[in-house]
């Protein structure tokens, strides 16, 4: 088959298509016209042979993922040439062909990395989508091996699950290989993560070096040998020595070859070992390098240190060690307690005390690097150093021996806590690449503190600094994490705290049953440091996650559990102000259902829910917390709801958003915000003020917290851009929504049901019903109650389409229970909604109740301008007005509801009839046989 010949422009909307823009912005990004865009769309869906736009946008975006994959290395670029080994080259590369986990095995120094990266780099070819390096020399703890992978290979974090799940859901359909080097010190937290991903990932390959093996079953193991001797001067361990001699100095002559070989059979073939001998050579020479290794052999005993393979390197090690200056070597032992690349500065801050003098590091740090001890890395904010890990290894049992090791760590925790501090609060540009500069340091610092008793201070302290700055990096997995290790070393009233913002940091993430665990935790430790009303607070907040985020529960807690809970939150509290707030919300939730939760008592009345909400709202008020505030105000808003208040409900969403304005951006705020911001998105929705809807759901969608979570970002902009008719738009986000949700597991909630059926309805309304179908199949997956979808916004969005194909029977059945049958299901967002389109149906399907339902409707909707001028063509249409019908039409236009404008105009008939057709076609909805 012949290959389309693509144009340049063409090749340019495909481009921007990839990266999911509308029609319109690809025309006001070329300076075409939207038609022009149009055009070259419908050419490429021809040529390519795709079914529709959104798997245009996909193989757009895979071409461009394709692109990036060759243009960028995704090996680290070798300095020095790869010498020998072919045999294990051989082999080494068969095996990762048909095995789907390799180790390779070996000592430290041995040549491990080197040999990976040049067979990774020859068999790139053999995987499409590329090969991922990760080097795992900086992480310590093993359960964040899952982290260090998903930072390099570009996957974010996803409320609702942990990073380890993220990355096996991003990476499931990849044919990759996956590099992990240097992973002896986390090998458990490796074995298990590679497991998982090798079970998610079928296509996946995965090639570790370490140096012991991963002990699992579906490990292959490779051991690398120490260079080979064999050969004389010919071997490769010689021709490893002469190339590195020569990049120093003069290369060695004929006459010492045999020296040579000598000198590469006492090092033992250890690759490290020659090259750190070879370094030597231009200001030694043979003598020197003969005598050095005579003299300084040196073979620690006992236990593992007795291990063979391990001799050559220490040995080679402590040699070169040793002809240092003794600053030098107090540098050299120092300056190993940093995990990532360090500056001069931060080295005078560790290493600098007696008998180093503070001015002198920076010619150490120099002197260090001459002799190939250290290695110098340009960065952004200037020179870098770093130590390999076998010396940094090394570096650590020296820093033991010269009974320094409590002293420098002390002073690299003191060193991390001044960065953490330094970056907590700050801005700029460069505030990213500033903490990921310091992350793995303060990872170790913690690691090291944690272990000590006497440091438990500091532990907190890093625990509680890293939980806050991975909070605003967005690692919000690790921020949870991080609060509930500070709690561990906190006394118990710090411990509450920290509990309290690991479980906003939850809710953040979506995930109830932790929310729910933690506040409980909370109360507990509040408890013991005797904060009885702390503790009736915590568990009140249990209780109110319990009912209020029902939604994100895998396990609902039992209903009895939650009130008995609320019990003794009562009792605890005493006359405590916010602990008795904290109880008010709790009973608005648990005993009033105040925010309508799965498992919430139906029988109340709404008097007495509105009641209690109120109460809890003042309360809240009272305290000045405007965060418990915010809560107690979503709380009245469903109250409200209940009450049928759409315009009441939808003021309380927004007023939410301007008293959280003034609050710093805590994860309680954050978390409180998020939920605000859909509440305003949907409830502004309800009124009918669709660009409101709009812009609180694009205030949602570029919200940061939100950025690998698509599904949730997009879900209101999305419902909102249905009911105004933008389709291209609802077709550009569906892509990154329906992605997102897929990667996340098919996560379950009410706004993810509703925004999955708008793009149905989007769908159905272009008459393209497989896709609708397919999509209406999403639905009944991300949806939690199946009664939403149909009686609440699924019998809304199906009536839409089908009085969109004339089916009017069909849609009078569809919204034939009356408004209080299925209160529960349209109460909230979807009420004006429904009751309008059911007198419409209603009218054109000559029931005898049209005029009655009209009647009714307006009763319920007087304020909402899109559903006014519903009604208002309604009436036009049983009255056959034909101005008031056009005056609807521009009543829906100044709405910003185009569809609607346009459908009017379609039921007015004649060359308005015309009229209407070209202003869907521009709106993206022309039927599928006109496309």
């Amino acid at each position: 088959m012949s290959t389309p010949v693509i144009s340049a422009r063409e090749a340019e909307v495909l481009a921007l298509l990839g990266e999911h823009l509308s029609n319109a912005e690809i025309a006001a990004r070329l300076v075409i016209s939207v038609r022009t865009v149009e055009s070259h769309v419908s050419s490429l869906l021809r040529k390519l042979e795709v079914p529709d736009r959104r798997a245009l946008s996909r193989r757009a975006a895979e071409s461009a993922h394709a692109e990036r994959s060759r243009s960028a290395p995704a090996l680290p670029a070798r300095l020095t040439p790869f010498v020998g080994r072919a045999r294990e080259r051989g082999e080494l590369a068969e095996a990762v062909k048909t095995h789907r986990q390799v180790t390779a095995v070996g000592p430290g120094g041995v040549g491990k990395t080197r040999l990976a990266l040049a067979v990774a780099a020859e068999v790139a070819g053999d995987f499409a989508d590329g090969v991922w390096f990760v080097d795992l020399v900086p992480v310590t703890d093993p359960e964040r091996v899952g982290a260090a992978v998903a930072a390099a290979v570009g996957v974010g974090e996803q409320p609702g699950r942990d990073i380890d799940d993220a990355v096996p859901a991003a990476l499931a359909d990849h044919r990759a290989l996956l590099v992990l080097d240097n992973c002896e010190q986390v090998r458990d937290g490796v074995a298990s993560f590679v497991e998982r991903l090798l079970t998610a990932c079928p296509r996946l390959r995965v090639l570790v070096t370490s140096r012991a093996r991963l002990m699992v079953p579906f490990e292959r193991v490779f051991p690398v040998p120490p260079l080979s001797r064999a050969g004389g001067d010919n071997s490769e361990a010689v021709a490893l020595f002469m190339d590195r001699a020569a990049a120093v100095g003069q290369p060695p002559g004929p006459s010492v070859s045999e020296g040579v070989v000598a000198v590469c059979e006492r090092l033992g073939g250890m690759a490290l070992a020659i090259e750190l001998a070879a370094a030597r050579w231009s200001t030694l020479g043979l003598d020197g390098l003969t005598a050095g290794l005579s003299d300084q052999l040196r073979i620690l005993t006992g236990g593992a240190r007795a291990d063979d393979r391990h001799r050559s390197v220490r040995a080679v090690l402590d040699w070169s060690h040793d002809l240092l200056e003794p600053q030098d070597q107090a540098l050299l032992r120092r300056v190993s307690v940093f995990a990532v690349p360090f500056t001069a500065e931060a080295a005078t801050a560790v290493a600098g005390f007696a008998p180093l003098d503070p001015a002198a590091v920076t010619d150490g740090l120099g002197r260090l690097a001459e002799q190939s001890l250290l290695a110098v890395t340009p960065s952004a904010d200037g020179t870098r150093y770093q130590a390999l890990e076998t010396i940094r290894q090394y570096g650590t049992e020296r820093l033991a021996d010269a009974g320094e090791l409590i002293d420098v760590r002390s002073r690299h925790v003191d060193w991390c806590l001044a960065g953490a501090r330094a970056l907590m609060g700050a801005g700029g540009a460069d505030w990213r690449a500033r903490f990921d500069a310091l992350a793995d340091d303060l990872r170790a610092a913690l690691t090291w503190a944690a272990e000590q008793p006497e440091r438990r201070a500091d532990a907190c302290h890093l625990a509680l600094s890293l939980a806050e700055l991975a909070f605003t990096r967005n690692l919000l997995g690790e921020a949870q994490q991080r609060y509930e290790q500070a709690a561990r070393f906190a006394d118990d009233d710090a411990g509450a705290a920290a509990l309290r913002h690991a479980a906003s940091v939850a809710g953040c993430r979506r995930l109830g049953d932790d929310m729910f665990r933690l506040h409980r935790a909370a109360a507990e430790a509040a408890r013991r440091a005797g904060d009885s009303a702390g503790a009736g607070r915590d568990l009140a907040d249990a209780a109110t996650v319990a009912y209020r985020f029902s939604t994100s529960f895998t396990r609902i807690p039992p209903v009895d559990e939650v009130t008995a809970m609320l019990a003794k939150a009562r009792e605890l509290s005493g006359d405590s102000p916010a602990a008795e707030a904290a109880v008010a919300l709790a009973e608005a939730a648990v005993v009033a259902d105040a925010y309508g939760a799965i498992q919430g008592d139906t029988e109340n009345t709404v008097e007495e829910t509105v009641e209690r909400a109120e109460q809890a709202v003042g309360l809240a008020r009272r305290t000045g917390d405007l965060v418990a505030e915010s809560a107690a105000l979503d709380a009245l808003s469903g109250a409200r709801s209940w009450a049928g208040d759409a315009f009441a409900v939808a003021g309380l969403a927004r007023r939410r958003i301007d008293i959280l304005a003034s609050v710093p951006p805590t994860p309680a705020r954050t978390h409180e915000l998020m939920d605000a911001l859909a509440m305003a998105a949907g409830t502004a929705l309800g009124v009918g003020e669709l660009p409101e809807a709009r812009r609180w759901g694009r205030q949602l969608a570029d919200h940061p917290q939100l950025a690998e979570a698509g599904h949730h970002a997009t879900s209101w902009i999305l419902t909102a851009d249905a009911f105004a008719g933008h389709a291209d738009e609802v077709l550009t986000r569906s892509v990154r929504f329906l992605d997102a949700w897929e990667q996340s597991g098919r996560q379950r909630s009410l706004s993810l049901g509703a925004a999955a059926a708008s793009v149905a309805m989007i769908h159905g309304l272009r008459g393209d019903h497989d896709a609708r179908a397919a999509w209406l199949a999403v639905v009944d997956q991300a949806d939690t109650a199946v009664e939403q979808h149909r009686h609440g916004y699924g019998a809304v969005f199906d009536a839409m389409v089908l009085l969109h194909h004339g089916e009017v029977d069909a849609a009078l059945e569809r919204v034939a229970p009356k408004p209080d049958e299925v209160w529960k299901w349209v109460c909230w967002i979807w009420h004006h909604w429904y009751v309008s389109l059911r007198a419409e149906t209603a009218v054109l399907a000559g029931h005898p109740d049209a005029r009655a339902r009209i009647d009714a409707a307006r009763a319920v909707v007087t304020g909402n301008p899109v559903a006014t001028a519903q009604l208002d063509r309604a009436e036009a249409l049983l009255d056959g007005d034909l101005p008031s019908q056009l005056a609807a039409a521009a009543a829906f236009d100044a709405a910003g509801c185009p569809y609607q404008s346009a459908r009017t105009l379609l039921l007015a008939g004649g060359d308005h009839a015309i009229a209407g057709t070209a202003a869907l076609a521009g709106l993206g909805l022309a039927p599928k046989s006109d496309r």
